[in-house]
């Protein structure tokens, strides 16, 4: 009976995603084009998902199973388990990648060829997005939690990754599968593409870093401890560094990169003293470490705007570049 059910809830998933991706398809075909200085908090969200100039990707900055999300317009955007989502923040991310498109500015990358998607048609719903810093620059790639079963990079990677291009870095937030497995190989793809066109992509890959939140940190946790080689990637150097946000991932070695945590200490997914004891081991076998836990918060702070977290992020970006000395 297990059995049967494994095989129907399979079925269901499979031609569930193939609805959510023709739907939003249909939807891009039929729309219009609208200039970055035209978005505001009133826009609607299919308005975006469907301008031409975005190409099939604009349907990416929203999560590819619509259950995960919910809401009108870029104001009013809900996704699952996240509580603190910027609806500014939320504007100025997609006028940038709008204003990219409309400079024919490429900020949409695929990490696999169009063979590869018709063998595997889920991964038609991975990608990179590109946040621009200063050429030449190290990188990092952001990856959004969602809890492997969506992918929530409006408020937990992209928000990450513009600030990272404000501050000189070349960012990068990866939309990936969400399944366990398929989301560390789509991590250890990127990265190697990353690699693979660098110099095209004006990118210093020497310490990159790896980004994450909730789910994502773990991915981000995986590609770091084993490498992307061994989930399908080439053969790269290991990251300067791991910036983790709340995720009770415990799996460690002592050959694990420089890594910064934090967590809030009312977050009923992932237990801060998890988190905090797991950063101690590390500490302790030499590798540096740093780790905040930030009173009253929940699971899903993001960027930490108007909270105890708030400037968290700043405080990475400085362990990043102690470990480029």
């Amino acid at each position: 009976m297990k059995g049967k059910l494994a095989v129907l809830t399979a079925i269901f998933l499979l031609f569930s995603c193939d609805a959510n991706r023709a739907n939003a398809n249909n939807i891009a075909s039929k729309g219009k084009n609208m200039k970055a200085s035209d978005i505001t908090i009133e826009t609607k969200i299919r308005d975006i998902i469907s301008n031409p100039s975005l190409s099939d990707w604009g349907r990416l900055l929203f999560p590819a199973n619509e259950g995960y999300w919910s809401g009108d317009t870029l104001g009013d955007l809900h996704l699952t388990w996240y509580s603190h989502i910027n609806p500014q923040k939320t504007v100025e991310i997609v006028r940038y990648v709008t204003e990219c498109a409309e400079n024919g500015q490429q900020v949409f990358y695929d990490i696999y060829s169009e063979a590869e998607k018709r063998v595997d048609p889920e991964k038609r719903d991975t990608g990179l997005f590109f946040f621009r810093g200063k050429s030449n620059a190290k990188f990092a790639v952001c990856c959004a939690g969602g809890g492997h079963v969506f992918v929530g990079a409006m408020h937990d990677s992209f928000p990450h990754a513009l600030e990272l291009s404000k501050k000189g870095y070349n960012a990068f937030a990866l939309i990936y599968r969400p399944g366990w497995n398929e989301s560390n190989e789509d991590m250890a793809r990127a990265v190697s593409f990353i690699f693979a066109h660098a110099k095209e992509l004006g990118v210093d890959t020497d310490c990159y870093s790896l980004w994450g939140g909730s789910a994502g940190a773990r991915i981000a946790a995986y590609i770091g401890s084993h490498g992307t080689a061994y989930y399908g990637g080439d053969k790269l150097p290991q990251a300067g560094t791991v910036v983790m946000q709340y995720t009770g991932h415990s799996e460690m070695g002592r050959t694990d990169p420089p890594t910064f945590a934090c967590v809030g200490n009312r977050d009923g997914i992932a237990d801060w003293r998890t988190m905090q004891q797991r950063i101690n081991t590390l500490s302790s076998y030499g590798i540096p470490t740093e780790f905040h836990v930030y009173k009253g918060l929940p699971h899903g702070f993001g960027l930490g705007q108007g909270t105890v977290a708030e400037g968290w992020l700043d405080l990475a970006v400085k362990f990043w570049e102690r470990q480029m000395k």
